[in-house]
């Protein structure tokens, strides 16, 4: 299999990069009540950004560690 072209592991990066910054986002907005979702009681709301925010620093950890 061909390794991919310093290119193609720039553009993935900045897609992953940008993944991580917007679920942290959409996390922590869920966390401060700033997001929120119709319908749905705000402490479910908080305690699934904390889920999201949770996740995506295990993401984070688990991609370096793979490196």
């Amino acid at each position: 299999m061909a390794k991919k072209g310093v290119m193609a592991q720039l553009v993935n990066f900045i897609a992953w990069l940008t993944g991580v910054l917007v679920s942290l986002a959409v996390g922590f907005g869920m966390i401060d009540a700033v997001l929120t979702v119709r319908w749905i009681p705000s402490i479910v709301t908080i305690v699934a950004g904390w889920i999201v925010v949770i996740l995506t620093v295990l993401g984070v950890i688990l991609a370096l560690l793979n490196k």
